[in-house]
């Protein structure tokens, strides 16, 4: 108890990361660079963990990897595949849901022994903000029916980005999400939570720890079902108010891991995005957002 109550009242701070912190002129969020959340949950940084002692521990265990990959975004799933199986869970059982409305148009690369790639035909919607709220309804589906037969946990990725670094099974827990990388040092009153009240992904203000990215999340399959439910049957709530949260799923994915806290916490180590002006920030880029221009994807 004295042990847990030192903890909750100064999260412990990661000084062997060898990380480098921004200048005492900029007003930094201190919270996101501890090794504990302030609800004890652990936020991983390089150097945070022992993943030969992890291996051990998943030896058997069934990952998932889900990814969509419609319409023009189909450009970028061969280098997305690619890079997951340099990367992504070395060694481990592994099994792509690849969801595309062009599955004769995937280019299938060479599979490691034990992994295993599903591809799954979908109707691509005419909007991008309607096909980025279909993943939920998917999830939600795939999640119930499917998936418990066949995977322990299952991590949910954007295909407009590559694996850069190993990402292990140092990121698998009951629910896990990951700090936006363009609002690591952003009070939580300037985030793009939805504010409108009418909207079913809304936030009052004075809630909320963290802005986390739709682009990677992940859990234990049953935990995933819970949250996809949640932000399915909010989008179903706004269309019929004729409104649409201000960041479509990702509003909805932060409404409900802010009253259902994340068991981890993953740094922008594994969501980065070149553009952010702290650079020596992260000490490893595991996961690394595209350069694009997205008119000439979303058109």
């Amino acid at each position: 108890m004295i042990c847990s109550k030192k903890m909750s009242e100064k999260a412990i701070e990661v000084a062997h990361c060898q990380r480098k912190l921004l200048g005492k002129s900029v007003n930094t969020r201190s919270m996101g660079l501890n090794a504990l959340t302030p609800w004890l949950a652990p936020i991983v940084w390089d150097g945070t963990y022992d993943l030969s002692i992890l291996d051990k521990q998943h030896n058997n265990t069934r990952i998932g990897l889900f990814v969509f990959a419609v319409k023009k975004y189909i450009r970028f799933l061969q280098q997305f595949l690619e890079s997951a199986e340099r990367y992504f869970m070395v060694g481990h059982k592994v099994t792509y849901y690849v969801f595309t409305d062009k599955v004769d148009e995937v280019v299938k690369p060479k599979i490691a022994d034990g992994r295993i790639l599903q591809l799954h035909s979908v109707v691509a919607d005419q909007r991008w903000q309607d096909v980025s709220m279909r993943r939920m309804e998917i999830l939600t589906v795939f999640t119930k029916k499917h998936m418990p037969n066949e995977i322990d946990y299952l991590v949910c990725a954007d295909v407009d980005m590559v694996f850069n670094d190993s990402v292990g099974v140092e990121i698998l827990g009951d629910l896990v999400a990951t700090i936006h990388p363009g609002y690591f040092f952003t009070e939580p009153q300037h985030f793009t939570y939805e504010r409108r009240p009418i909207s079913a992904a809304y936030i009052p203000d004075g809630e909320g720890d963290f802005y986390y990215m739709a682009a990677f999340y992940g859990g234990k399959v049953d935990e995933i079902y819970k949250l996809s439910m949640a932000c399915q049957n909010g989008i179903i709530e706004d269309k019929k108010k004729n409104i649409e949260a201000v960041w479509q799923e990702e509003s909805h994915l932060n409404r409900y891991l802010v009253y259902n806290k994340p068991t981890k916490v993953l740094s922008p180590e594994y969501l980065w995005d070149t553009n952010v002006p702290y650079k020596d920030l992260a000490k490893k880029k595991r996961f690394v957002i595209l350069k694009k221009i997205y008119k000439e994807i979303r058109n």
